[in-house]
Order: structure tokens, then sequence, then C-alpha cells
């Protein structure tokens, strides 16, 4: 399946809305992505941030269709791609859309990578399940790929197993593979965080480089906000499954509304720069994400707030549109709507 990419296009490729996935078990019903909405745009790299367990890569596998069931299940809401909700696919569709319209890098390629299989072998099998190539036709298209993401001697890292390349080298694999078939859209989820920083910046210069040549729109999934701060044209910030606050890059940086966002950003560590004395630590979000099991009534980031109302702790408040659409749910911000 080709897909053909208006590279002038500002209308969304990929649209979730009020998606909502539950997981179920003796404990209760776990709400670890609820309720979250926001776009991809053709050629532009959507940063989904926030702390360990806040549902941003269950959002990316809801997409992907990944979700295991039992016991996950996407419970409500929609993801559109070209306007087709891709929730109301049978596994056979949903399999021609991977790959070829949505691909995705994950976290940690020593797990995602068949160590029985070449390099080449499973870069080339994207090309034959997809652009329908024969073997031979497949095989150089995978080498191809490979000098395409700056794999030295590509011709003989084809025949390599995952376990011969460096770390780096198996990122960049996977980079090649979900690439291989110009999908419209790449989600990586943390795709740099197991290497070291020199690495780091290659890889992400890779990606940027391959957004710009496919137009491709990214979604990436990082706790580093220095990441975003390179990468990202619009950020989206999540907290115990729902967002938070949603804006341009800059203008989240430079207006930052959320007590949530302000606190990451302060937690970052800046070389050189001395706003605190030597002997105090790095500035901290005291307390603990909320159990998913066991959610307050009100806002989700009441307990660890250092601005918290009374309202706060028995009211959720709704995500409030602040203009140029940066958006954020906080009574702070919540205009009209009194406890």
């Amino acid at each position: 399946m080709e897909t053909a990419v208006d590279k002038n296009s500002s209308e969304p490729v990929l649209s979730i809305e009020n998606l909502k996935t539950h997981f179920f078990s003796r404990k209760g019903v776990a709400k670890a992505v609820d309720g979250v909405s926001f776009d991809l745009t053709p050629g532009e790299v959507t940063g989904i941030v926030g702390e360990s367990g806040c549902g941003k890569s269950v959002t990316a596998l809801s997409v992907m269709g990944l979700v295991p069931n039992p016991p996950g299940r996407v419970v409500d809401g929609r993801i559109l791609f070209h306007g087709k909700n891709l929730l109301d696919l049978d596994i056979k569709a949903l399999r021609k859309i991977r790959g070829a319209g949505i691909a995705m890098i994950f976290q940690e390629p020593m797990s995602s990578l068949n160590p029985v299989y070449t390099i080449g072998n499973q870069i080339s099998e994207m090309f034959r399940l997809h652009k329908g190539y024969d073997k031979k036709k497949a095989l150089a298209a995978a080498v191809e790929m490979l000098e395409r993401v700056q794999i030295p001697s590509p011709h003989k890292r084809v025949n390599e197993y995952p376990h011969q390349l460096s770390g780096g080298m198996r990122q960049r694999a996977m980079i090649a593979m979900a690439m291989s078939c110009d999908p419209e859209i790449l989600i990586a989820d943390e795709p740099t965080t197991a290497l070291d920083v020199t690495v780091q910046a290659q890889i992400l210069d890779l990606m940027h480089r391959l957004k710009d040549d496919f137009s491709t729109a990214i979604q990436l999934i990082t706790h580093d906000l220095g990441v975003i701060a390179e990468m990202a044209d619009q950020v989206v910030v999540m907290y115990a499954g729902q967002v938070v606050e949603q804006a341009r890059t800059r203008e989240l940086f430079q207006h930052t509304l959320h007590p949530y966002t302000r606190g990451l950003l302060a937690s970052i560590p800046v070389l050189g720069h001395r706003t605190r004395g030597m002997d105090e630590d790095l500035v901290e979000i005291k307390g603990m994400i909320p159990s998913l099991h066991d959610l307050p009534a009100g806002c989700r980031f009441s307990n660890r707030c250092p601005q918290v109302m009374d309202k706060c702790r028995t009211r959720l408040p709704d995500l409030t549109d602040m203009g140029s659409g940066h958006q954020v749910r906080c009574w702070l911000h919540t205009k009209g709507k009194s406890a």
C-alpha cells in the first residue's frame, strides 16, 4: 500500500479524538489513557512528554493496534487516519496500514529485531509485504535503506544479525525498517534512551532529515525536554493518562502554564547556569503519580501541585484553549468556572 503525501498540506494526517485505553485486572480498571486528543500534521514533529506511566507509550500502541488484549482495550474515542477510524478496521486491514502508512520505532531495538534473522532479511520483508518486490529486489532496497540511514558498509551489514551491530547501528536499522515504505506517520518511542550522547545526536539528526525528505509526520515520545526543544514543532504534555498542556514548542517553553509542565522544566540541569546555590539539589516534583487504579476525583496533579486549591481536589478541570492553540487543563487558567 503506497500513499501519496501532499508536502504542502496543513491538514492532519492523523487525529486522535478522546482516546480512552483501559486495562482490566483483579485490582480494577487502570485508566492508562483517559480522553486524549491531538493531531499529527505532515512534515511536523509532535513531542509527547511526561513521566513514566503517564500514558505516552500506550497511546502509541493504541494507534498501532498493539495494545495486548486482554488485559487492555480501547474503550472509547476515535483514531482517524485520513478520516478512516483505525479502531473500526479488522486485523487484516490494519496490517496493511502498519509499515506502509504508519510505522513505529520502539525504545529497545534488541527486543524488536528478530535475533535469528539478518538485518537485511528483516528490512527486505517490508518491501516484499507492502510493495510486492521479489527477494533480490527487496534485498537491494534494504541495502539502499541502510545506506540512507548512514550505516557503514551496508552491503556487509545487510547479512549480519542484530547482536553483531552496536546499539546505534541497531537503532538505525530500526529506522531503516520503519522508513522502508515511506510511511506518512512515524511513531518513535524513546528512540535515543539507551544510546550515548553522541549517538543520540546522530539519531535525532537522522530523523530530522528523514522527516524533511519524506514529509513524514513524527510522533516523538520522550521524557527529555531537551530533545523536545530541539526536535518538536508542537508539544503534548501528559500526566496520569490525560493531556494537561498542549502548544507549539516555542509557545510552551516561553509561556508555560501548567504547574506540572513548570516542574518538568525546572528539574532540568543547566550547565553553567547558577540560579541555584552549589549546595542545593535540583528542583524536584515532590510526591508520586497517583495509581491509575485509584485516580483522584479532581485534578490528577493536585496531590503534588504547589498551587493547589480546594476545588482542585474535588473537580477535574477541562482542557481550556488559551488562544493560539495553547491548551491547558488547570483551574488556575480555566475561566468562567467556579467551585
